[in-house]
Parts: structure tokens; sequence; C-alpha cells
């Protein structure tokens, strides 16, 4: 894996080097899912608070860091943006996957979204697709159960 240079990538977004921004944004590449807040605060401590959590994410968010994905619960969850998203806007052409057993959302860069023309006047501003199953860590973990069950039978 290439080395990341977090100061530089916030310094490019426009965002202050902090060490709490530049711990939370190793946080988002270290992890291959997204995060919510609550997440976050269980892996900084108690020595952050919601407010400065919610304020890095928020600025992370307007500068095209990262992204809001779909999650089961229905609680708002963050990953990081493609190359191609700034502060002008989020583009995401991209499939997010929901784990039935761990619950976590990625992003699926591999599958696209079609492109959705307007008709009878309709006016769309955005598509989303989620997927749902089992990741691969959870597969691999069922799979492993389901020969360790049978060979026990």
């Amino acid at each position: 894996m290439t080395e990341i240079n977090i100061a530089s990538i916030l310094h490019d977004h426009g965002l202050r080097l902090t060490k709490f921004r530049s711990d939370l944004l190793a946080l988002f590449y270290q992890v291959n899912s997204s995060l919510t807040a609550e997440e976050i605060k269980n892996r900084a401590g108690a020595s952050k608070d919601k407010v400065t959590i919610y304020r890095a994410l928020d600025a992370f968010e307007k500068t095209g860091l990262i992204h809001r994905v779909p999650d089961k619960s229905n609680l708002t969850r963050y990953a990081l943006c493609q190359t191609t998203c700034d502060e002008h806007g989020h583009e995401h052409n991209h499939a997010h996957f929901i784990c039935g057993t761990c619950n976590e959302t990625f992003c699926i860069d591999d599958i696209k979204l079609p492109e959705i023309k307007n008709t009878n006047g309709f006016r769309i501003k955005s598509s989303k697709l989620t997927l749902e199953g089992d990741c691969p860590d959870c597969s691999a973990s069922d799979n492993k159960a389901q020969s360790s069950h049978q060979a026990n039978d």
C-alpha cells in the first residue's frame, strides 16, 4: 500500500492541520468500510466531544474528503470520497453494500450507477444503488462455522 500523506491531503482540501483532523483522516484510510460519529467517538476516546467530531466531519464532507453512505438502521455513516469530489460537489457513481451480519457499509466502486434520462417531467437529482448481503469477512466466518458444524455432525 502506498504511503498516505495526511497533512498534504488536508492542505490540498483547504483544511487546517490539527491533531484530531489528522487522526480522523488516518482512521478513514485505515478502515475498509464506513464509520458513524459514534464509532469515531469510541475510537477517539472520551477526550473528544461530539461537537468536535461533527465539526470535523462537516468540514471533511464540505471539502470532498468524505461522503454520506446508507445504513440499514438509518444512521449517518461516512466513507472516503473519490478523487473527483471537491468543495464544488460530490460525484459518486457507485453502489453501496450493506453487510447483514456486521452491519458495515462499503463503497463498491466496481459497480457503476446507470445514467438515467429524465422522463415525463421528473427531474432526477440523484440516484442510489444499495446492495445487501454478507461482506467477504462475514462470508468467510460463516463458511468456517458451517464447515466446523458439518464436521461435528
